[in-house]
Order: C-alpha cells, then structure tokens, then sequence
C-alpha cells in the first residue's frame, strides 16, 4: 500500500494548488450547498405529509426512488442538457439529497405520541405553534438520522464533480486514473472516508445539542424520577 501521496507536506500546503486543503473546502462546499438545497426543498414536504397524513406515498416511495436512481447517470443527463459547471451537479447531488429528508421527516411526524400533540391542541395552541414547538421537537432525533444519512451519501458521492471537470476529492481519484498513480487515488479514497466519518462524528454532537435529553434518555436521574 502506498501512502506517499497522502502523506507529502507538500500535499498539504493551504497554498498549494490542487493540494488538499483546497480539495476538501470544495468538496465540502459542494456537500454544504446539496444539504441546504435539498433541505429547503425536502423538510417542508416531509413535515406537512407527516402532520396532515396527506401524500404518504410521496415520502414512501421516495425513499426506493432514491435509492435506485444512479447519480452518476443523472449527472450525465443533466450536463446534456445544462452543459458543463456547477448546476448539473448541485442537481444530481440535491436529488440525492432529497429522499432521507423527506423520508424522515415524514417518519419522525408520524411516529409521535398523538396524546402529547391532542393535549398541545387542547391547550389552546393553534396548529403552527403545535407543529414548531411540538411536533417538530419531538420528531428531531428521527429528522436528525435522516440528515446525517443524506450528509454521508453525499459526501461520498461529490466526487462525481470531477467527472464534469470540478474540483473537489474527486480529482485525486480521476487524475490519478488517467496518469496511472495509484498512489493519488488511494489518498483520494481515504481522505473522503475520513471525512464522511469526520462529519458524522460532527453532525451526532449537533444532534445530541439539539435534541432534548428526554427523547433520547439522557436526562438526569433526578428529573427522571421527579417526573416518575
């Protein structure tokens, strides 16, 4: 196994161009604009499906739909139709995006104790406040495992972006391919590995942030039994 690719300070250098650090910030920006993108298009749909029961075979069959669509055709197919830059890939990517969203979304609303959200409606809350300060809240540890699984998909995916003649890790795996070093392809393939983990690890503290220690067991054993 060679490692000397990866493992060449110069590689590294932030001023380097082609170097490592100008690879992974745009990899990561391609990954940052699909998640947005696709999160702005999916969360809505998925929360409205799941509060009102209406459209479930959208959310259902999403799910498959994303899951056999391959993204690197798509990418073609778009690049036909758009031509070459950034847009065709924004594109493949968000589809990419869209299903676990959508899917967990709507999993996370139907999933929630309807006596809790019956007693929020009971209270007096209209049904805005039921859905962002109930439903919403309560649904989070499920929404948050839908995000973290586009997040993984789609950082390993992005390096399609090469394919197009983008930056981005995927151009240590092309180049690499068409001068023969296997070195460069392997580090490629590594550093996106690390990152996919690197952003999990992330984005489980942001879950663990956000979501109330009473959905995931974590509250203290005093209020525990306070409540008990």
């Amino acid at each position: 196994m060679n490692l000397s690719y990866l493992f060449d300070p110069a590689h590294w250098d932030p001023a380097a161009s082609g170097g490592f650090p100008q690879l992974i910030l745009a990899h990561l920006g391609y990954v940052a604009l699909a998640l947005l993108i696709g999160t702005v298009i999916a969360l809505p749909v998925g929360l409205w499906i799941g509060h009102t029961g209406r459209g479930s075979f959208i959310a259902i069959n999403s799910g498959n739909a994303g899951r056999s669509l391959p993204t690197l055709g798509l990418l073609m197919l778009m690049v036909t139709l758009l031509g070459l830059g950034l847009t065709p890939v924004l594109i493949a990517l968000t589809v990419l995006v869209i299903p676990p969203i959508l899917t967990s979304a709507y999993a996370g609303m139907r999933s929630l104790d309807r006596r809790v959200v019956d007693a929020a409606k009971g209270m007096g809350m209209r049904p805005w406040q039921v859905l962002l300060k109930v439903e919403v809240p309560m649904a989070l540890p499920v929404l948050m495992s839908g995000f973290r699984s586009a997040a993984l998909q789609v950082v390993a995916t992005a390096t399609v972006a090469a394919a197009v003649g983008l930056s981005g890790l995927g151009r240590l795996l092309i180049d690499g391919l068409a001068v023969n070093d296997y070195s460069r392809v392997l580090a490629g393939a590594i550093v996106v590995a690390v990152l996919a983990v690197l952003l999990d690890l992330f984005l489980a503290l942001v879950q663990r942030w956000i979501v109330s220690p009473g959905l995931t067991g974590r509250a203290p054993a005093r209020s525990r039994r306070a409540t008990t």
